[in-house]
This record gives structure tokens, sequence and C-alpha cells, in this order.
């Protein structure tokens, strides 16, 4: 039965509905009465090191309800990556303040934070259950039909290339957007899902579970001008060659890296310029323009979907559930069963940390460069309800007089 002091932690990148989760955690273990304090630390890992809590305890109810609904991460988050030695530390802290029951929410480096310190706490033989809870916008967490975040960023996303899509076909051009993705292209993928009618953009969509190749890029880009006086490109920041380097490492000599040692990809805004360039100067188009999504696609305000933020909530709950009924470490997932609807269940640790879940083959054109409909259909789902619509006028044209 869950007991005693409780902390929760939020990592990683931020999204429409990680405070779903965080309320979970919180509504859900005041429920027990052996719980006593319910901490949350500030600015992740990070703030246990520091021992910067909050005691949620006395939190309203309705205030965490309203702060539910709220994107970005209520707590803080950080991008520190716990080594053994930083994780060493996280317990000595959870030690001292005789917390019990760890909650992360996070990545697949937070499920694997919450084995290292439950291996210290076992080495130690304290009682300390760790349970990580999912969550990344780019969905790519194995065991899990889909990741809490990604369908709101997914939304956002869909929705954001169908204005694009409008505004082109105003005016048309060559745009090229580039969507967050390292490793697995579903986030950009999610661009097709406000396609409508046949010369819809996004044409091509461009992930990183395919070699780039430049020639080809130019060639399909010059292909849907030809057909529709147009087109609009989606590329995830992880496009990389044949040989796996970066294409924006391809076409620019001095790149940044983040505090983990890799290649900056699509913070700077340096790999849509670099497209945009390598189109004009090859094809000779004028009117072409690019953007990076950046930060906009994780938290933006009034585009959650449904569907994710009750599956964020459930999350939350089913992990505080885990810990009290069934006193056990591990990291929820979530799967699906029938058309649509997700069970959840609790994997070991070590089956979540340091792997990394890429869009299946049977979602991804066989040209590489668009998706399939099995991808809409797994995808359409999640978005929720009331996803805007657009519609065009029919092509009813008048006979031409003077140039007929």
């Amino acid at each position: 039965m869950l007991e005693g002091k409780i902390l929760v932690a939020q990592g990683g990148g931020p999204s429409a509905v990680i405070n779903q989760s965080l309320t979970g955690v919180v509504v859900e273990a005041r429920r027990f009465p052996g719980v006593t304090k319910v901490y949350g630390a500030l600015h992740g890992v990070r703030g246990i090191i520091d021992e910067e809590f909050l005691d949620l305890t006395q939190e309203t109810t309705h205030n965490l309800e309203m702060v539910a609904n709220t994107p970005g991460s209520a707590l803080g988050s950080t991008r520190d990556k716990p080594d053994q030695e930083y994780c060493r530390r996280i317990f000595e802290v959870l030690k001292a303040h005789e917390i019990r029951t760890f909650f992360y929410i996070g990545g697949n480096d937070s499920s694997d934070t919450c084995r290292i310190v439950s291996e210290y706490a076992g080495q130690e033989g304290y009682d300390l259950r760790c349970i990580h809870i999912p969550k990344t916008i780019d969905n790519d967490l194995v065991h899990n039909d889909h990741t809490p975040g990604f369908p709101s960023a997914a939304r956002f996303v869909s929705s954001a290339f169908a204005g694009i899509n409008l505004d082109n076909r105003a005016l048309p051009s060559v745009y090229i957007g580039i969507v967050m993705g390292r490793h697995a292209g579903f986030l950009t993928a999610s661009a097709a899902l406000g396609r409508k009618y046949e010369d819809d953009g996004p044409h091509l969509i461009y992930l990183p579970e395919r070699d780039f190749d430049l020639d080809r890029f130019l060639a399909d880009v010059k292909s849907v001008v030809d057909r529709h006086g147009r087109c609009v490109v989606a590329v995830s920041e992880g496009i990389h060659d044949a040989s796996g380097e970066p294409i924006m490492t391809r076409l620019q000599e001095n790149v940044e890296k983040d505090a983990h040692g890799n290649v900056q990809l699509s913070g700077s805004g340096a790999l849509g310029d670099l497209l945009v360039d390598h189109v004009k100067e090859n094809l000779g188009y004028k009117r072409i323009r690019g953007d990076t999504f950046g930060y906009l696609q994780r938290s933006f305000l009034g585009v959650a979907s449904d569907v994710d933020q009750r599956e964020a909530r459930e999350v939350g709950e089913k992990a505080v559930q885990y810990a009290g009924f069934y006193d056990t470490n591990g990291s929820v997932t979530i799967e699906r069963t029938g058309f649509y609807s997700v069970q959840y269940n609790l994997r070991d640790l070590a089956e979540i940390g340091g792997k990394t879940q890429v869009m299946p083959d049977e979602f991804i054109n066989a040209e590489g460069n668009n998706i399939t409909r099995d991808f809409l259909m797994y995808c359409r789902p999640l978005l929720g309800s009331g996803v805007p619509d657009a519609f065009h006028l029919r092509d009813y044209k008048v006979p031409k007089i003077l140039q007929g």
C-alpha cells in the first residue's frame, strides 16, 4: 500500500498535457490514507539534487485542475541526463527526505534514471518505489502505441500545415517546414493529417527513418511544382544521408551541439534556410520560403487533444495505482486495443530506457517522400474531437471570350 512521502518530477521538453499527468499523480496519491506528503521537484532531477521541493499536499484540487489544463511543465523541467554518480546523489536526497515513492514524468532517459535510482535503493536495502510515467512529443518510447504529448503536438502540426497549405494555394510557391524529430518521424508525418483534397499539401514528407538524397529532393520538388504549380514540404529535423550524417552538416560547415553532444538541428532555423537556398540555387524558383516550428509545437495553448488530455491524466493515475496496489517499480505504457481504445500496462524499467521507437515501414511510402494510409488510420484517432476542417470553392470556371 502507498504510504509515507511521495515525490514527483517532470523531465525533458514540456508538452500540452504533461500537467495532466502531474495532477493525476497528486490527486490520486492524496486518496491513499497512508500518504503523508506529496512533494514536487522544481526543474526535474536538478531540483532533487538541489533539494528544491514544493509541498503539493497543500495545493487545492481546484488549482491542480486548472494547472492540468495548462500546457508547459508546471514544476519546471531540465535537460540534465543523469549518469551513475548523478543518480546516486538523487538517491541520497530521496533517502534523506524519507521519500518512499518517486514518480518521474518523461522520456526514455527519465525511465533510465528511475532504473538506476531503484538499483541504488535495492543495494542499500532502502524501501523505495520508482515509477516512470511516459511523456514525449517525439512518440519514440518503445512498448508504447503512442506517448502522451504526441497527439496534441500532432494536432498542432497537422493544423499548422493545413493553414500553410491554404496560404500556399492562394499564393503558389515552394514552402519548406521543419518539424521536430531527431530519430523518429511521427510528428513530421502528422503534417499529412490536415490534407483533404487531392492537391493539398504537404505534397512531400521527409522522415529520419529514410536516407535523404539532395538530388532526389530537388527532383521531387520540381515534379510537384510541374504538376500543381506549387509545393509544400514537411521535413524532419533529423534527416540524414546514407552515411548517417545529418543533412544540415552537409550544407553547413559550422554546426552547434547541444548539452548531450548532439548536433543542434532545428533550433537555429538553419536547416530550413539551407534547404531553401539549395532549392533556389538549383531550381531557380523565386518564391520559396521556409519555417522552423521549434518550440511552437510543444506547448501551444488551445490545441490540446481531448484524447491526449485524458490519457495523460490516466497514466499519472495508473502510476500511483501500480505503486500502491502492486508495490513494484516500472514504466507505465499505453497499449491500443480495438479500433480505438487503450489499456495501461507496467513494463520493466530496463525495457524502456535508452531505446528508441521509430516509424514502422508500413507507415512510409516506397519512395520515402510521403506517408501511407496506414499512418493516417493510426494517427487520426489520437487528434481527438473538434479538429478544424478546410474547404475549397468548386471549380466552376467561366469560359474565356477574348482568350478562348
